[in-house]
């Protein structure tokens, strides 16, 4: 009989609300000048992950002062990436190179050059790059750099740059290194070319650097492999990913889960289940057994073609090998349902999942609550909710959003408001489109005092005023007749070039003592006859 999983703790081991309060403690050590440090290590606040988020929103009304007892506590790589999150460079810049001893490690530098790239401010990661290359006293290498310090350091600018999009940039940089001598790409420079092209979708680069890498006498490994059968994948190409897992094995090199996943998803969203079958068999024969990673790939190929059945066969393969599903794989199940509209399936499924001991996380009910918001299930929405609370997982704007949509379309709107009041309470700025729905709604119905209210909140925020594209107000009958009135004039103009295409015909529209801008007149007046009937829309 197969064993039920643990069910996970019904709440997270930190807070949300635990965190805020951690960090706003940190917050105000800090910015206390007398012995942040030690207070911060007497305090016993750990410098968990969860307290950045929050962290981060109030550095910039902390001294500078406060920022090397702040790396001191969380690290200075950590210190550094919250400082350049919040745009302070030039504060980054003077932590890093202030007098210590041992210097900085070569990794607190990493997250800097990162954040110039996300920002497209390549020149700025180049310019740190060459700073750190003719300064090699201002860091030290980190434990288990495995490279020479040249290396090491080509190494941390190519592989911040590959990460943010910029491969090319980088490419320029790994080749301006090697032309001057000054240091010599690794296969760990080349696997990170590689990963920034494949993520560019640039096969064609990627080809041609596995052939440079190849005739630089560089030996690919098993990350090279994987990378090249990435992009492949990627660019749809499995059976040449696949042929790659032979040449592998004739070069001595084992595969692993890394390189054989990717075939299988691949297969998988081409909808050729049977040859991802076919390439499962031979798992073996590479010394490879399939994981949760492998299953899940098939379960949602088969949710993506609609085929219900062949996912519940492969939920059953998998477990019945002792894999057990995650909320991962159910959740391929409900963006099926979330998307066919099928509440009674998903809501079945639901049920099976927990009762099974099964937990769901944050994905699971935000796509049961889109489910059920799309089927106006007011009352199922407000329950799951609470059951995703009573779990751990407080609302996040997707749902909040999808509430107060739901509200309005029902017609609940007080309720609507104050979901809305309660998204700032949280910290969720609302979006545009949300307000400006139920701003409308609340003006039909005369609720001025509300039209006020959250008016002032949403002037309390810095917000975007920006509409979807595909947003269209719901249409008057004056609204009709002007577009209809549009497409006419569009069809009509259609019509007239159409004839004027032919020389022929051109020819005949204008008469031998004519001018350009008379026929173009003449034109005019043809298109106004078509659309008004002859009737002038002139002003007297």
């Amino acid at each position: 009989m197969q064993a039920r999983p643990a069910a996970a703790p019904l709440a997270a081991s930190v807070t949300p609300d635990a965190s805020a309060a951690a960090a706003a403690a940190v917050v105000s050590i800090l910015s206390d000048a007398e012995d942040p440090e030690d207070r911060l290590r007497a305090s016993g606040i750990s410098p968990d992950p969860a307290l950045f988020p929050h962290l981060r929103r109030s550095l910039t009304a902390l001294p500078e002062s406060a920022f090397p007892a702040l790396a001191r506590w969380a690290g200075a790589a950590t210190a550094v990436s919250l400082l350049a999150s919040r745009g302070l460079f030039a504060a980054s810049w003077r932590l890093l190179l202030s007098p210590a001893s041992p210097p900085p490690p070569l990794s607190a530098f990493t997250p800097l050059v990162r954040r110039y790239a996300r920002l497209g401010r390549a020149p700025a990661a180049l310019r740190a790059f060459h700073f750190l290359r003719r300064h090699p006293d201002r860091y030290t290498l980190d434990d288990d750099a495995a490279s020479p310090a040249a290396t090491s350091l080509l190494n941390m600018a190519v592989g911040a740059l590959c990460k943010e999009g910029q491969p090319r940039v980088a490419a320029r940089l790994v080749e301006r290194c090697r032309r001057e001598g000054e240091a010599a790409p690794d296969e760990r420079t080349y696997n990170m070319l590689l990963d920034g092209w494949s993520g560019a979708r640039r096969l064609d680069k990627v080809r041609k650097l596995w052939l440079e890498m190849r005739q630089a006498g560089v030996r690919p490994t098993v990350v090279s492999y994987g990378t090249l059968i990435k992009a492949l994948c990627l660019m749809q190409q499995p059976d040449q990913a696949a042929c790659l897992l032979d040449e592998m094995r004739a070069e001595g090199i084992e595969a692993n889960l890394l390189t054989c996943n990717p075939i299988v998803n691949a297969l998988a969203h081409a909808g050729r289940f049977r040859d991802a079958y076919k390439l499962l068999e031979k798992f073996h024969l590479h010394g490879v057994a399939p994981n949760i990673s492998t299953f899940n790939s098939l379960v949602l190929g088969y949710c993506k073609y609609g085929d219900l059945a062949g996912a519940s066969g492969v939920l059953k393969a998998m477990m019945g090998r002792g894999i057990l599903p995650t909320a991962k794989t159910y959740n391929y199940f409900f963006i099926f349902f979330a998307k066919t509209g099928n509440v009674e399936l998903g809501m079945n499924l639901y049920s099976k999942m927990v009762n099974n001991g099964y937990a769901p996380d944050q994905i699971t009910y935000n796509l049961l609550i889109k489910l059920l918001s799309e089927a106006n299930r007011v009352e199922l929405v407000v329950q799951m909710i609470k059951e995703m609370k009573a779990n751990g997982f407080e609302s996040d704007l997707a749902t909040s959003t999808m509430l107060v949509h739901l509200l309005c379309r029902t017609h609940r709107f007080e309720e609507a408001c104050a979901e809305f009041e309660d998204m700032f309470r949280r910290g969720l700025v609302p979006q545009y489109i949300t307000y400006r729905m139920l701003m409308k709604e609340l003006k039909q119905l005369g609720s001025v005092e509300l039209v006020d209210k959250l008016t002032d909140l949403m002037r309390s925020v810095p917000h975007s005023t920006k509409l979807p594209g595909s947003y269209r107000e719901k249409d008057g009958d004056d609204a009709k007749a002007k577009r209809k009135l549009i497409l006419e004039k569009a069809q009509a103009v259609s019509n007239v070039l159409k004839e004027c295409k032919d020389p022929k015909e051109l020819h005949k529209l204008k008469d031998d003592e004519e001018t350009d801008v008379q026929v173009a007149d003449r034109l005019v007046a043809s298109i106004r006859k078509r659309v008004y009937g002859g009737v002038s829309r002139t002003l007297p």
